[in-house]
C-alpha cells in the first residue's frame, strides 16, 4: 500500500492528503470510497478522475467502495455549483443510478476477492433516517461557522444557498461514518472541490467514534488552454454511447491539445512511466501521427465502449482524415461512420454498374446531375476515398459491407449503406 500516494503523485492525481495517511498505508491493505451522485443520466469524463482514484487504490492491494448516491442525489452536491441544481424526482434517480451503476462496473474488480471492489447505493440508509434523530445525533456535532468556512457554501453566499444543499455536508460526512461503521472504511477520494466534504467526514468520525479516517484529493483537470476538462462544442462529453457516441469519444481524446497528451496518458491510463516516455519521444520525432494522442484514446475508448468499438473508431478515425485505405476498414467501421456523416440507403436500381453521376446526384452533397459533372472537372469528389475523374465512369465496388462514401471538397460527406 505504501506506492499508493507515489504513484497518484506522479501521474499527477494527487492534490492534497491528510497527514496520517502515509502512515496508516504501511500498516497494510486500507478500504476507501467515492461518491457519484445520480443526478445526470451518464457519468462524464471528469468522473473517471475518482474512479481512477480507486483503481490505483485497489491495484496498490486496497479495496474500493463506489457509493452511488440514491439519496444524496435527491438533493445535489453544491460543490463547484453557481446556482442550486433542479432537484430530480426518485424514478429518475433510481433510473440514473442503474445506468452509472453499468458504467462504473467497466473500470473495476468486483470479483469477490480480498480487494475486490464493493458497490453500495447510499439511498439504503439515507432513505430510513429521521430528521429529528439526525439532528441530534449528527447535526450537534457542526458548528454554523465550521460549515461556513467551507468552500461549497462560501462559493454560495453572494448567490444564495438553500437549507436543502447546504445539508448536503452532513449526509456526506454521515455516509463516510456509515461506511466506517459497516464496511471498516477509512479513506474518501475525490476531487479537489470534494475537500471540504471529505474532511467533514473525518471529523464526524473522529468524534462520534473516537476513530482515524483519511482523505486524497485529486486536482480539478483543466486544459492547457485553461478551459475545462471534457467540455467540447457539444458540451459534454459522456460515457454513455446514446449522448456521446463511441467515434465522438475517441475523437474528443485524439482531438487533444499536444499539450495535454502526457497527462492524459498518466492521469487517464495505466501504462508505465517508460511506455508514457517512449511514447512522447515518438510525439517529438513525428508529431503529426499524433500517437500518444492515439494511445490514450484506444486505450479508453476500449475501457468506456468494449474493445471492439474502439478499434472501429480508431479505424474510423484514420479513415475519415486519410492515413489509411478505405477499402481496408470493416463493415463495422464503415457502420460506425454513416451514424455519425449523413447517410441512407443505395436506393433501388443504383449498383456497381451504374453511371457515377448518378450516384453523386443521389446524396444530396451536389445540387444535380450537372452540378456533379462540373464538381468532378474540378476535381472535388471522392468516391470511396479516390478522387473521380472521369463523369462517364461507373460506381464500381462498394466497401465492406456494401458501403459508398462519397466526399465533395474535405468537409461535405455522405454515405451509402446497403440497400434498404
Amino acid at each position: 500500500m505504501e506506492r499508493f500516494l507515489d504513484e497518484l503523485a506522479w501521474r499527477g492525481l494527487l492534490y492534497d492528503e491528510t497527514p496520517e495517511l502515509r502512515a496508516r498505508l504501511t500498516t497494510g491493505p486500507i478500504t476507501g470510497y467515492a461518491g457519484f451522485d445520480p443526478t445526470a443520466p451518464s457519468l462524464q469524463i471528469g468522473n473517471l478522475v475518482a474512479v481512477m482514484l480507486l483503481a490505483h487504490l485497489q491495484r496498490c492491494g486496497g479495496k474500493p467502495v463506489v457509493v452511488l448516491g440514491g439519496g444524496t442525489g435527491l438533493i445535489g452536491d453544491p460543490s463547484g455549483k453557481s446556482e442550486e441544481r433542479p432537484l430530480l424526482e426518485g424514478p429518475v434517480i433510481e433510473e440514473n443510478t442503474a445506468r452509472q451503476r453499468e458504467q462504473l462496473s467497466r473500470f473495476l474488480d468486483f470479483t469477490h476477492s480480498p480487494h475486490g471492489a464493493q458497490m453500495v447505493n447510499n439511498r439504503d440508509w439515507l432513505g430510513d433516517l429521521e430528521m429529528v434523530t439526525f439532528l441530534r445525533d449528527i447535526g450537534k456535532h457542526f458548528t454554523l461557522s465550521y460549515m461556513l468556512q467551507k468552500d461549497s457554501v462560501k462559493g454560495r453566499m453572494t448567490t444564495g444557498i438553500s437549507y436543502t444543499e447546504f445539508s448536503y455536508m452532513l449526509l456526506q460526512a454521515f455516509d463516510f461514518l456509515h461506511l466506517y461503521r459497516t464496511l471498516g472504511c477509512e479513506l474518501q477520494v475525490g476531487g479537489s472541490d470534494q475537500w471540504g466534504n471529505i474532511t467533514a467526514g473525518i471529523e464526524l468520525i473522529r468524534r462520534v467514534e473516537g476513530g482515524d479516517a483519511h482523505g486524497v484529493c485529486a486536482p480539478l483537470i483543466t486544459t492547457a488552454s485553461g478551459a475545462k476538462f471534457g467540455k467540447t462544442e457539444k458540451g459534454s462529453v459522456w460515457l454513455s454511447a446514446e449522448l456521446t457516441s463511441p467515434y465522438e469519444f475517441y475523437q474528443f481524446w485524439i482531438n487533444a491539445d499536444d499539450r495535454d497528451v502526457e497527462s492524459y496518458l498518466k492521469i487517464f491510463t495505466f501504462e508505465s512511466r517508460e511506455a508514457i516516455a517512449e511514447l512522447m519521444d515518438r510525439h517529438s520525432e513525428d508529431p503529426g501521427a499524433r500517437i500518444p494522442h492515439r494511445a490514450v484514446a484506444l486505450d479508453v475508448t476500449a475501457r468506456v465502449h468494449g474493445g471492439e468499438l474502439a478499434q472501429s473508431a480508431a479505424e474510423a478515425s484514420l479513415t475519415m482524415f486519410g492515413q489509411s485505405n478505405p477499402a481496408d476498414a470493416r463493415a463495422a467501421t464503415w457502420k460506425m461512420l454513416a451514424a455519425e456523416l449523413p447517410h441512407g440507403p443505395l436506393p433501388p436500381g443504383l449498383g456497381p454498374d451504374s453511371p457515377v453521376v448518378d450516384l453523386i446526384a443521389c446524396s444530396g452533397v451536389v445540387q444535380s446531375r450537372s452540378d456533379a459533372r462540373r464538381q468532378i472537372q474540378q476535381g472535388g469528389i471522392y468516391l470511396n476515398g479516390q478522387q473521380v475523374s472521369d463523369a462517364s465512369a461507373v460506381v464500381g465496388a462498394p466497401l465492406h459491407g456494401g458501403y459508398y462514401w462519397l466526399r465533395r471538397g474535405k468537409k461535405t460527406h455522405f454515405i451509402f449503406g446497403p440497400p434498404a
